[in-house]
């Protein structure tokens, strides 16, 4: 095969033109034909050439000649030189013009549009995925990314939730000496059903900037999936790092983690004195298989009034020891003790010591405790306690058993937290010496930027056993330094906090303080 020659070409519509004239002539007088049957054959091959053979220019050009002849043309299937694709047809009728026209649309446009289709071939996003960060007990300035961030070039930050094409809930629990974090990720709109969760764990003593740095690491993959469905995609670049054996880490240890705290006071004027001495030493040790916490405290707190020449002194002295043993059989069921041991002048003991063996039933897994629990928490407890004074039952020491069963529920949800306890108690040698504590948090995100925090606990209380014969003092009760009898007891408190603004307000600038965006706060 080869391609039509220029000097060929500028005569092209001419020999289409003559030659379809004498295929007609052809017709009426089989004499003239034979006469130029070595013309029309040369025509023929120039009309039945393979069009689309040539170069995307050429094709453009001969078309634009048979145009400028006035002869309207299609693309039809066929092979008349049995290795042709396709064939260029040529009419001379106008009328033909609106069918080969409507041929070509047909034809082209389901071509068309499943080229722009393949363009876009599995992305669901033409620009960088909007993201929305939100965080629950996170300091804010370890998120502290800008809306163009440099760390994370690939998003799109947002103010709300609700332009997102993508949630990130951060959420941290503070354990024995380190912070666990956890981050889910979900997909809505355009991605919606794409969704991720992980964690990660940092040192107590960390700074934000370590934190900072640590959720990045850990963002930015979890991001991925989100951003491989952006037409962004293309301009990433994968790079991996090698492998590095790993060593075995030595903990001289051994997951304990202690910690020891001392704080003292003065306080004064003309009319008041006051001193106060606190101290306290913890050890904790917490692995998947077990929990303990040992703590052991002591205050002292003295102040003096001056009204006239009267004086009022007041003092309170308090030492406890508290322990707590749990061992995890399953992702439902742990098994475990109490043990405490304590004296204290507000609650007229003198020595107090109460081991407890307990059982605990999650109905969810405790893996998924960051979302969701409900806990069942059934404790049985043998108390040997002696007192300062004599109770208002006549006892200065006695032995008793008492039984206590906990419901604890908790729901972590996009829309915010709610928490719900209830807690019942009593005393095997006398049941109606019982308590009932019901106690409910609910943190809700109404809309952009507005939130809503209600907490209350409320308790029914017939089991004040150390209660001083004697009764309390006006100073005593004024200055609250002494359990006094009640058959109940409650707090009640309810936030509402809207902010609204810059999400710039992010960014952290240390100078002249804390700063930016607006805030307003109402509590009750």
């Amino acid at each position: 095969m080869r391609l039509i020659e220029p000097q060929e070409s500028r005569g092209f519509g001419e020999k289409l033109l003559n030659y379809l004239e004498m295929k007609g002539a052809a017709r009426m007088k089989m004499e003239k034909r034979e006469k130029q049957g070595a013309k029309n054959n040369r025509l023929e091959r120039l009309v039945e050439r393979r069009i689309f053979s040539f170069s995307e220019e050429r094709r453009e050009a001969e078309l634009k000649t048979l145009k400028k002849k006035g002869w309207k043309y299609i693309l039809k299937a066929g092979a008349p030189c049995g290795k042709s694709q396709r064939r260029v047809v040529v009419f001379k009728r106008p009328w033909f013009w609106v069918a080969s026209s409507i041929f070509l649309w047909l034809t082209l446009a389901p071509a068309a549009a499943q080229t722009v289709s393949a363009s876009k071939e599995g992305y669901r996003l033409s620009g960088p995925p909007k993201v929305y960060i939100e965080t629950e007990n996170v300091p804010p300035e370890i998120i502290s990314f800008s809306p163009k961030p440099i760390e994370l070039p690939f998003l799109e930050l947002v103010s709300s939730s609700e332009e997102a094409q993508v949630v990130v809930s951060i959420q941290v629990q503070q354990g024995e000496g380190k912070a666990i974090y956890t981050l889910r990720l979900r997909g809505q709109k355009e991605l919606a059903g794409e969704g991720d969760e992980l964690s990660f764990e940092v040192s107590a003593n960390a700074s934000s900037e370590q934190v900072r740095q640590e959720l990045l690491s850990v963002l930015k993959p979890a991001l991925m999936r989100f951003v491989g469905h952006s037409a962004l995609a293309r301009r990433l670049q994968i790079k991996f790092l090698e492998a590095v054996k790993p060593t075995a880490v030595a903990d001289p240890w051994n997951f304990w983690v202690f910690s020891l705290s001392l704080s003292s006071f003065l306080n004064g004027e003309k009319t008041y004195d006051a001193k106060s001495l606190y101290g306290s030493f913890s050890a904790n040790r917490v692995t998947p298989e077990w929990k303990i916490r040992l703590s052991l405290s002591g205050s002292w707190d003295r102040s003096e009034y001056s009204y006239g020449d009267e004086v009022i002194k007041s003092s309170f002295a308090a030492k406890s020891f508290y322990g707590l043993v749990v061992r995890s059989l399953s992702e439902h069921w742990s098994v475990g003790a109490y043990f405490s041991a304590g004296s204290s002048t507000y609650e007229n003991t003198k020595l107090s010591v109460a081991p407890a063996p307990a059982i605990e039933y999650n109905v969810f897994p405790y893996s998924e405790s960051t979302r969701r629990q409900l806990r069942f928490l059934y404790r049985l407890s043998f108390t040997l306690v002696g007192y300062r004074e004599e109770t208002i039952y006549f006892k200065t020491k006695e032995n008793l058993w008492r039984q206590a069963l906990t419901a604890a529920l908790e729901f972590k949800r996009k829309w915010g937290t709610v928490s719900l306890s209830l807690e019942g108690s009593n005393y095997f040698h006398d049941w109606q010496q019982n308590r009932l504590r019901l106690s409910s948090e609910v943190s809700l995100r109404l809309f952009k930027g507005l939130s809503l925090s209600v907490y209350g606990n409320y308790s029914r209380i017939h089991d004040q056993l150390s209660l001083p014969r004697r009764g309390a003092t006006l100073e005593e009760v004024i200055l609250r330094r002494r359990q006094l009898e009640t058959a109940y007891d409650y707090y009640f408190r309810i936030s509402l906090n809207y902010t609204f603004g810059s999400i710039l307000s992010k960014i952290v600038n240390p100078r002249f303080g804390e700063g930016g965006g607006f805030s307003i706060s109402i509590s009750m």
